[in-house]
């Protein structure tokens, strides 16, 4: 008996509350199980296509240049490395935690020179520093993580945009946006952000597996007018180009292969993030709102023991994940165990100067929009892990 997307139902799991990757529909994980097609059919091309158009709509950019590439999120650093900056360029990184770090270590693999403008954990550079470090120097790229899973911290990218555009408006601004795409507000003409690099576990809501980014006409600009050869084979935006180009006009083209089955997947959920029943606006309303209801629970809950977020300020807070310090006397490792046992699976620390000290929840995606229940579920398995924990 055939199978249809209405009667699919995915085999029952643990509730996912890690800040990606994060749950999905029934109806994504049906379509990543389409029967395997050649990425060069032409009943292929048009999915493709739609998927470009779909990102250009969730970035709110007619401009932008969407690329979607079979990797990690992490691909979109090399992306950026590899062909916006040549040997010896300054860029600044904007640091707000783990992938600050990361992000940086990428630029400097490819030769760049990097500077770090960073806070105190859980904080976040202000505008004036930015501004400050913008006049000292000229730089070629500034980064920032819109969205930090390490800390929690959510930057001001309409602020960083304003001020790089006012103090230094050649340099490029890249977002990176993998925790932020579909969960915060990005609008990459309005804010003139030139590179937005994204990828499809997180607030877009698929299956780990494809790197999203997309350019500015700037950017593009900068990549054909390079002096030097773009130093990577895969990571070279020249070579995949033509190839996002040809499958938006509905014909098959061959660089290398992308995954196939998970651009059906990316699909079916970019057409429900943009044509479904809530609308863009409400979707980011939606999760500032759930992000608040999360935090002010939990803190009923557990704040009274000793329990606060690792963002130090709400603004500065991300909608799509919360991570908080856990008092004396409560292991992170136990009471992560607590909560699985209890059917619900979040994350433990990843920065380094406190890994010990936290753990992070993710709500985002799914778990809002389709399920806003599941932060009721989590709520309830906390308050009665953290009783288990506190007993044993």
């Amino acid at each position: 008996m055939s199978t249809t997307a209405s009667s699919f139902k995915q085999a029952e799991h643990k509730l996912l509350s890690v800040p990606g990757p994060v749950e999905v529909t029934d109806e994504v994980l049906f379509a990543n199980a389409h029967p395997s097609m050649s990425h060069v059919s032409p009943a292929f091309a048009p999915v493709f296509g739609d998927c470009l158009r779909y990102l250009r709509k969730v970035l709110y950019t007619e401009k932008g240049q969407p690329f979607i590439i079979a990797g990690s999120g992490t691909l979109g650093w090399d992306l950026v490395a590899a062909n916006l900056l040549e040997a010896g360029q300054k860029a600044l990184v904007l640091n707000t935690g783990y992938f600050g770090d990361a992000f940086a270590d990428c630029l400097e693999t490819y030769g760049a020179k990097v500077d770090q403008l960073g806070a105190p954990v859980g904080g976040r550079p202000s505008l004036e520093e930015v501004e400050a470090a913008l006049k000292k120097d000229k730089y070629a790229v500034l980064t920032f993580t819109h969205v930090d899973t390490s800390t929690g911290v959510l930057s001001d990218a309409k602020g960083i945009a304003e001020t790089v555009r006012r103090v230094s408006p050649d340099t490029l601004i890249v977002l990176d946006g993998v925790c932020a795409v579909a969960s915060e507000e990005i609008r990459m003409d309005d804010w003139e952000i030139d590179v937005v690099v994204s990828a499809s576990q997180k607030g877009i809501s698929v299956p780990p597996g494809v790197s999203i980014t997309a350019l500015s006409q700037k950017a593009l600009k900068v990549l054909d007018s390079r002096k030097t050869p773009i130093p990577a084979y895969f990571a070279n935006y020249k070579r995949w180009l033509p190839i996002m180009e040809s499958y938006e006009k509905g014909t098959p083209a061959y660089f290398a292969t992308p995954s196939v089955n998970l651009i059906y997947a990316l699909e079916a959920s970019l057409k429900s993030i943009v044509d479904g029943p809530v609308s863009l606006e409400d979707r980011f309303k939606m999760h500032k709102e759930a992000a608040k209801k999360f935090r002010e629970e939990f803190m009923r809950q557990a704040g009274k023991l000793g329990f606060k977020t690792v963002a130090t300020s709400p603004e500065g807070a991300a909608n799509g994940m919360t991570a908080v310090y856990v008092p004396e006397g409560v292991a992170p490792p136990a009471l992560v165990g607590a909560l699985a046992e209890r059917g619900i699976v979040i994350a433990g620390g990843l920065h380094k100067d406190i890994k010990t000290k936290y753990i992070r929840f993710g709500h985002m995606g799914v778990s809002v929009v389709e399920r806003p229940s599941d932060a009721d579920k989590i709520l309830a398995a906390l308050k009665d892990a953290l009783q288990a924990v506190k007993s044993a």
